[in-house]
Formats: structure tokens, sequence, C-alpha cells
């Protein structure tokens, strides 16, 4: 067997509902949170989790049945306390719970209250809802009705009507509206961020018009700030883009869980109210494409900023290569001059050496007179010549020679 071969096969059985008959108050607590806060949690409620790698698990608690789960960002608690006819319709939540989670209430994300009822005797007025929506669920075999609005301890009340669900479709029925909601606010954590990304773009914008206006003039002088400029704009936007780009994924992953739930949920409607499911989707895809579009907002930000810096360094080089050209023509110019020079300097050397020879075999021609030799001037001229000559070549090959060199 594969080393993941259990592991893998048990994820069918992750994440299981928990089921009940009858009357009930469900209460649903998601708060932010890693691994150990979720365990400090159980360990207030007494509950000690198996194993480390252990995600979730349905226990008892204050003598009701509870569960955990343990999700990448956030974990959530969900406590089902039986109903009788004498408890009031809202009740509090059970002292236990209250007293486990308190620590933690600064990390509360989404509270939910669920009143799970039969529908005989059913009156929704007496449930304190202000134009409240609702939805046949489940085919017509049960009913939901909510006004969406968060008490004074801020959650958000259900009421579930049962007609014909057994405890297995109740479980899981109830299930989808928690995660519904747990996950459309995961989702719209990243409205904030959104929205005070949405003002520095603004300011980027206005950076990124000047900056082009800038480039578009094409100042010689100005492309070293300009790329200064363009780069300090750049780490901005890249930095939005790094900070950002998880929160803005994990909207994505959470709104469509949150409308495949809401699918999950098969609606119709009830009397002239407003369906549950039409509420959500009409008041929170704003927000999810709010987020969306910001996010593309954010990449075509860095594009443009990208191509900017691209065109000015293609100018830069551009300037660089004329500035290469411009010197090598003047190297040129130098290289030419130089060879003219050393043209000039070796005849004019070449002359010297003639003129020295010439006075040399002069003073020789003298010197062959002085001491009695009497050689005519036109037997000196023709035995000096070819020594002339020769050493003139001599000294010729011995230039060129070193030139090469």
């Amino acid at each position: 067997m594969h080393p993941q071969r259990s592991a893998l096969h048990n994820e069918l059985h992750a994440r299981p509902s928990l089921y009940f008959n009858g009357p009930a108050h469900v209460f649903h607590v998601a708060l932010i949170g890693d691994s150990s806060d979720c365990k400090e949690v159980l360990k207030r409620c007494g509950i000690a989790t198996e194993s480390t790698e252990t995600a979730q698990g349905i226990t008892s608690f204050a003598g009701y049945p509870f569960k955990w789960e343990q999700h990448s960002e956030f974990f959530t608690l969900t406590l089902v306390a039986s109903r009788s006819i004498d408890d009031p319709d809202w009740p509090e939540m059970p002292p236990a719970l209250t007293e486990a989670i308190s620590p933690y209430c600064g990390q509360i994300i989404n509270a939910i209250q669920i009143v799970v009822r039969s529908d005989q005797g059913l009156d929704v007025c007496q449930y304190g809802f202000k134009d409240p929506c609702g939805s046949c669920v489940g085919g017509g075999d049960a009913a939901v009705w909510s006004d969406f609005r968060l008490t004074e301890d801020g959650i958000n009340r259900f009421l579930f009507i049962n007609r014909r669900l057994n405890a297995y479709r109740q479980g899981r029925m109830i299930r989808r509206l928690l995660e519904i909601e747990t996950y459309r606010m995961m989702a719209s954590l990243s409205l904030g961020t959104a929205k005070k990304l949405s003002q520095e773009l603004d300011r980027f914008d206005t950076m990124l018009v000047s900056l082009s206006e800038r480039s578009a003039r094409n100042d010689p002088g100005d492309s070293k700030g300009l790329l200064e400029a363009i780069a300090h704009l750049s780490r901005q936007v890249v930095s939005r883009t790094v900070t950002t780009r998880h929160r803005f994924g994990a909207t994505q992953a959470y709104a469509q869980l949150v409308f495949e739930r809401l699918g999950e949920l098969r609606e119709s409607h009830v009397g002239d109210c407003q369906r549950v499911g039409v509420f959500i989707e009409r008041r929170f895809k704003p927000t999810v494409r709010y987020c969306a579009a910001t996010e593309q907002r954010l990449e075509q930000m860095a594009k443009n900023v990208a191509n900017l810096g691209d065109l000015l360094q293609a100018r830069v080089q551009v300037e660089m290569e004329e500035q290469n050209a411009e010197i090598l023509r003047g190297l040129n110019a130098r290289a030419d001059a130089q060879v003219k020079i050393q043209r000039a300097v070796e005849g004019l050397s070449i002359i010297a050496i003639t003129y020295y020879l010439l006075n040399l075999f002069k003073l020789a021609y003298n010197g062959l007179n002085v001491i009695g030799a009497h050689v005519t001037a036109r037997e000196a001229m023709l035995s000096m010549a070819p020594l002339a000559l020769i050493s003139l070549a001599l000294i010729f090959f011995r230039i060129r020679k070193a030139k090469r060199h």
C-alpha cells in the first residue's frame, strides 16, 4: 500500500455533519486562529485531540453534541442543544461554551444561532424578524428564515423549519447554512484590504501618469532620475502584490464555496418573501467583484509600470549606443590622425637619417683626401651610394618591423 493510501481515502469522510432529530438550538462560532489557538480552546472545553494531525472531531460538551473543525486560517465550534416547548425562542449561548471562548472574543469572525423546530403552529412573526427573507430548501422539505441583522452580541439568527427531513438530511442542510455564512465572512475579510489598496492605487495612477509624461518629454538628462522613480514605484506595486495575493486568492476560493452551497440548498419561494440565497448573492457578489477588480487593477498597474520601465531602458540603451558610436567615430578619427602623424614622422626620420649619412660619407671622403688618398668625387659617390641605400633600406625595414610588433 502507498503510505498515503489511508489518509487520502479517509478524506471522503472528513468534515462530517452533526445529525439530530427534533427541535434544537444550534450554536456555531468561527474564530480566526491557527492550530495552537484551536487546541487551546478545546483544552478549555476539556477536550483532548487525538493527534496533532487531527483537523476535526465530534464529541460531547456540557451534555450536548459538540463538533469542532480546524481550517487553514480559522476554526469552528458547533454545539447542538436540545429544545423543549418551554424554552424561549432565542436562548442565550450555553455558559460553558461562552466561558471557553471568552479569551478569544476578539477573534470571532462569525457567530450563528439556528432555532430548529417543526412546522406545527408556526408563527414567524413571534421570532422578532424585521423584513425577513425566507426560502423553501431541500425541494420543499424544509424552510429557513432570517433577517440577517446582528444582535447586540454580534449573533446572526436563523429559523429552520423541518417539514420532512430525517436526521441525516437535516444535519447536512444545517451544515450548508453554517458554511455559507462562515465562508461568506471569510471571503469578506479582504474588503477592507481592497478599499485601502484602492486609495493607494489612485496615488500610484497619479505617479504613473506623471512618470509617463516625463518619459514622453525625452529629456536625456532626466533619464537617471526617471529610472530611479520608476524603480521606486515598481517596488511599491510589487510589495502590495505580494502582501495581498494570498488574501484575494482566499476570497475567490471562499466565494466559490458560498455559491456552491447556495446552489445545493435547492431553494424555492415562500410566499412573497425574497429568497435567502437571492438576498445573499445580491449583497455578497459586489464585495467579491470589487475585490477581484482591485486585484486585476493591481496586476495591470504592475504591468504598466514594467512596460514604462522597459521603454525607458530601451531609450537609455539607444542613447548609450549612440554615445558609443560617437566615441568610436572619435577614436577612428584620432587613429587616422595618428597614422598620418606616424607616416609624417617616418618620412622625416628617413630624411634626417639620409642627411646624417650623407654628412658622414662626406666626412669620410674629406678624411681620405687628408690622408693622401686621391679619390675623385665621382668615384666616392659611386662607392658610397650603395652603402647609403643599403643603410636606408635596413633602417626602413627595422621601422616597419617595430610597427608590426
